[in-house]
């Protein structure tokens, strides 16, 4: 089996490639902008290194002979083939891994993604939603949104995307025919969609002190799940305001209790402080100035 130690030296292919296609080594030298005697030199040291002759050296200029006629074919295939991948490499689009949350995609990403692609053509954005935290290593992630409170680990650079500003939201025609904002009791009356941060307790803790009796609910593991089952007419459900916004400005959402708590686990964009590539830095830029752009929360 050959290796790379078997290979002839690439200077004296680049000569010989030249040298061939122009059939002297005057021409192959202003095309490779060298001396002409640094071309001969080097073709001399290939033909030294596979112990046959390529050229045939004539007054006007050269020849091939039979074995070089067919390495030079073959040769020019390697380098035509070497061009053509580099060429498709360069014109490739850069990949950039970003972990989020499902609700975080659903709710806030993927409705700005098209204003992403518009302005960054050139990167190939792959969005890993998942509840499990997923590792820059391991997982091969460049970027990531978390839940909770710096540090996150003197490795990583993190930017606040979001405070965790708590608001409960329901359907319209749920309470269609109740005035706004709803009072303890007419709260005690509706069904609760809870989802796996369980902070309707704190919620009404911080909005009414109480709530006498109990109030019928609705379980989710996901906070998305809860809110499809919110803008579904099923119940009230509680979210971050910035990823209900857009729902709440186009009236598919309504806030029936007029109270926010602050979860104190705010949203945050984490980057590798060593290694990031420059297009994850576009991203996070993209995605900080989206979070800091008032319309971007619309």
């Amino acid at each position: 089996m050959s290796t790379e130690t078997d290979l002839p030296p690439l200077n004296g292919l680049r000569a010989f490639a030249a040298a061939g296609r122009h059939l002297t080594f005057r021409a192959a030298a202003e095309d490779l902008g060298v001396t002409q005697g640094a071309v001969a030199q080097q073709v001399r040291g290939l033909e030294e290194h596979l112990g046959l002759r390529l050229f045939l050296r004539e007054p006007r200029g050269l020849a091939f002979t039979e074995e070089g006629r067919a390495y030079h074919a073959a040769v020019s295939r390697a380098f035509t083939q070497l061009a053509d991948a580099t060429a498709a490499l360069r014109s490739a689009p850069s990949r950039v891994t970003i972990s989020v949350t499902p609700t975080f995609a659903s709710k806030w990403l993927i409705p700005r993604l098209a204003d992403f692609t518009e302005a960054h053509p050139d990167i190939d954005l792959r969005i890993t939603a998942t509840e499990r935290v997923s590792s820059f290593h391991g997982d091969g992630i460049d970027l990531a949104v978390r839940q909770g409170r710096p540090p996150f680990g003197a490795s990583l650079r993190a930017d606040l995307l979001f405070p965790q500003e708590v608001i409960a939201v329901c359907a319209p025609h749920l309470v269609a025919d109740r005035d706004l904002p709803l009072d303890a009791a007419e709260v005690a009356r509706m069904t609760l969609l809870h989802d796996t941060h369980d902070l309707w307790p704190a919620f009404i803790a911080a909005a009414f002190g109480d709530i006498t009796g109990q109030t019928r609910g609705l379980r989710f593991n996901q906070t998305t799940l809860s809110l499809d089952a919110a803008l579904a007419g099923q119940g009230i459900a509680l979210a971050s305001r910035f990823l209900v916004q857009r729902d709440l400005d186009a009236g598919r959402l309504v806030q029936p209790i007029d109270s926010a708590l602050d979860g104190g686990l705010d949203f945050h964009l984490l980057t590798p402080r060593q290694g990031a590539s420059g297009a994850s830095l576009r991203v996070r830029d993209w995605m900080l100035a989206k979070a800091c752009d008032r319309g971007s929360r619309t």
